[in-house]
């Protein structure tokens, strides 16, 4: 029988355990104000709201930007479906962008031309997406940001931890950061999400309206809303649990070593797939946490899939481009053509498994299978 290695298996050591514990036991410091603080220290951000997810984290921007009907958000064709989604409950309107074909985030030519071909006071900003851990090329998606005076959200869910010239995702100059605790995980252990930003307008709004607009003058150690309090906007419920948080904190509170040892794992399958038949390993073009490591298949990228999981090697997808969603291709009448580096992006590529408590040994084994399966490959 083959052995088995997930997708993605999350790493829960003594850590997690020790913050729940004292979550329950209602002891200790304030997790969510904690974890809060710690995205703020370790960023250099001014502002850290968290939420339950990171869905919600990019749901409470647009909220906090204040989104209105038949506005426009700019987004890669090549992000999760999160993305156009929170974009869409405003009765918005994304505008999908092609990719570039190396790191598969935005390609900023693209980009530059669809704004000037949309520019209006409609089009409100952009939600640009960090594929696998690589960012994008920032500096220049901030210099065209600024030309057309345009907000930009980044949906930083792969790169938490991350870095862009050395200096951390998160204040490297996006109007407002967003973060996803469990971004490839459909049953997570624990759900949570950030929101960060610099600006004191968007702060106190996506901080009031993330649990229900209410004003009150606060809730006490255990969550209880003091007895006078008033409604002041529409809000939402995306506040954390203190559960959540504390999981969240004690995870975060690794994420260098996690990033570590994800390094080394690429590192390892660099060398060990390089020259490998059929398969094109990733482009690193700027600082890279190999949130995942995608390769490219040269053809029957299915058929090697499948061969891989009958090897116990069970792999991902990253991304089915939006243009081929059902409910975008229908509602805006897109063509399977419009977005050919993507489509053809995603005709190719395969996440293989990185994590960061994979043994060497499972690494080697996932080598030894694609190098079978490639082999054998038709």
């Amino acid at each position: 029988m083959a052995r088995e290695i997930p997708f993605f298996k999350p790493d829960i050591t003594s850590v997690e355990r020790e913050a729940i514990d004292e979550v329950l036991s209602l002891e200790g410091e304030d997790k969510i104000e904690a974890l809060e603080r710690a995205f703020v220290d370790k960023t250099g951000a001014a502002y850290a709201v968290s939420t339950n997810s990171g869905t919600s984290a990019l749901h409470l921007a647009m909220c906090a930007m204040d989104l209105k009907r038949g506005d426009k958000i700019i987004c890669s064709v090549n992000s999760f479906p999160s993305v156009p989604e929170v974009v869409r409950h405003f009765d918005a309107e994304p505008i999908f962008v092609d990719i570039d074909s190396e790191d598969f985030n935005i390609d900023l030519d693209a980009f530059e031309k669809v704004l000037e071909a949309n520019y209006s006071k409609k089009l409100k900003g952009a939600i640009v997406n960090h594929v696998g851990g690589q960012p994008t090329d920032l500096a220049r998606l901030y210099a065209i940001a600024e030309k057309y005076n345009i907000k930009i959200v980044e949906d930083a869910s792969d790169a938490m931890g991350g870095t862009y010239e050395g200096k951390p995702i998160g204040a490297t100059g996006a109007d407002i950061t967003c973060f996803s605790f469990s971004p490839h995980m459909k049953h997570s252990v624990a759900n949570a999400g950030m929101l960060l930003c610099d600006d004191d307008t968007l702060h106190d709004r996506a901080t009031l309206l993330r649990n229900h607009a209410i004003q009150s003058d606060g809730w006490d150690k255990y969550g209880n809303l003091e007895y006078m309090y008033d409604v002041v906007d529409i809000g939402c419920k995306y506040d954390v649990s203190v559960i959540d948080a504390a999981y969240a904190l004690a995870q975060y509170s690794r994420i260098d070593q996690m990033i570590a040892r994800r390094q080394e794992i690429a590192a390892i399958y660099d060398k060990e797939l390089e020259g490998v038949k059929h398969v094109t390993l990733p482009v690193k073009k700027r600082d890279h946490i190999y949130q995942l490591y995608i390769i490219r298949i040269d053809r029957n990228r299915d058929g090697f899939a499948r061969a891989l999981k009958e090897k116990g090697v069970h792999t991902g997808l990253h991304y089915i481009p939006l243009h081929l969603m059902s409910y975008y291709k229908q509602k805006y009448g897109l063509r399977v053509n419009d977005f050919q580096q993507a489509l053809q992006t995603y005709q190719q590529v395969l996440s293989l498994p990185i994590y960061h408590n994979m043994s060497d040994d499972e690494v080697e084994y996932v080598c030894q299978a694609v190098k079978e399966v490639a082999a054998a490959h038709i």
